[in-house]
Parts: structure tokens; C-alpha cells; sequence
């Protein structure tokens, strides 16, 4: 059985060509480099509906279901957040909010307690999505996970990644993998 810890990133975006997406999995690499084993989801991928009570009483989606089993699988968590409106998108408080719905025989939260997550943001504002970073750090902490200080916002996402989807400029792409290893090493550490 492997010790190495378990990383899950996505981005709080459905956008196929997401500059969000590019730039969580240049974290994603950084935890890889780590020696953490990872796994990128899209959440496109879910089909998840809006969170509605009414569709929960009648059993959890299964786009639900794989997210939160995803999420209970893996000890540490990175995401970019697109900010709209100064705040995070919709998809990515939605999922969210299915992930925090409990279930019969699992504790509450379970798939946020004790996780630690790194952050990040891209925009093609100059900021690069600073303001959303707050609000998605506000709403994590108060749903039990340990969110890492360090954090990278990138501006002008239009112009920064390659055709590759690599940042171009290398401070900014070190600093990314450095989240992404960070999130590593602290998953170790709490877990030796």
C-alpha cells in the first residue's frame, strides 16, 4: 500500500479551454514532483444539477457521489478558482456545497475534514482573480479544511500560458508548483 499522499485538483470552471484549468494542473506537477500520487478531475465531467434539496431527498446524484468519493479518497486538495463578480463561480460553490451534504454512516464534512488545500487563481483581469480567493478561503476554513497561506493569483491569463498550457514566465510557474508541493509535504507531515 502506498504512503505517498494523495492529491486531487480541479479548477471551479466547466470551460473546456479554462485558463484556470491550465493553471492547477501546473500545481498538480509540482505535487507530482513531490512524490504525491495526483488526480485531476473536471467537473464538467460530474454533470452535477444545482445544489436542490428537493433532488437530494430523492438520493444523491451521481456526479455527487463520484465527487465526494474522489474527495474522501484523496488527503489533500488544489484549486484555481475563476472569479466572477469578485467572487468564486458558481460551479465551484455548487460543488461544494454537494460535497458537504452528508450521508448515512459518514461523519459530517467528511470530505473536507482535515484536508489541507493549496489555491490558486487566474483571470484576465489584472488582479487574476484575488478577490475569489478570499471568498473560497473564507468557506473552506469554515468547513474544516487547513488551507495553506501561500497562495498565487495570475493576471492577464490571456497572455500567460503557452500553447502547451504552461506559464510563460517561470517565477510564476515555480511559485505554482510550489503550491502544489506544499499541499504534498504537509499531507506527509500531518499523516507520519
Amino acid at each position: 500500500m502506498s504512503t505517498a499522499p494523495k492529491i486531487l485538483a480541479f479548477a471551479g470552471s466547466t470551460r473546456e479551454a479554462s485558463f484556470n484549468k491550465k493553471l492547477v494542473k501546473v500545481a498538480l506537477a509540482g505535487a507530482a514532483a513531490a512524490g504525491a500520487e495526483v488526480t485531476y478531475l473536471d467537473l464538467r465531467d460530474l454533470a452535477l444539477p444545482m445544489f436542490d434539496e428537493d433532488i437530494e431527498k430523492q438520493g444523491l446524484p451521481a456526479g455527487a457521489k463520484r465527487l465526494k468519493e474522489m474527495m474522501r479518497a484523496h488527503q489533500g486538495l488544489l484549486i484555481s478558482s475563476p472569479e466572477y463578480n469578485s467572487s468564486i463561480s458558481g460551479v465551484l460553490k455548487n460543488a461544494i456545497d454537494w460535497a458537504s451534504r452528508p450521508e448515512p454512516g459518514q461523519p459530517s464534512l467528511a470530505c473536507f475534514n482535515n484536508k489541507v488545500a493549496g489555491l490558486m487563481a487566474t483571470s484576465p483581469g489584472a488582479l487574476g482573480g484575488m478577490r475569489g480567493l478570499v471568498h473560497l478561503r473564507s468557506i473552506l476554513g469554515n468547513i474544516n479544511v487547513i488551507v495553506l497561506p501561500g497562495q498565487i493569483t495570475v493576471g492577464k491569463a490571456s497572455e500567460a500560458f503557452d500553447e502547451a498550457g504552461n506559464l510563460k514566465d517561470e517565477k510564476q510557474r515555480a511559485t505554482t508548483q510550489a503550491i502544489g508541493a506544499a499541499v504534498a509535504n504537509t499531507v506527509r507531515k500531518l499523516n507520519a
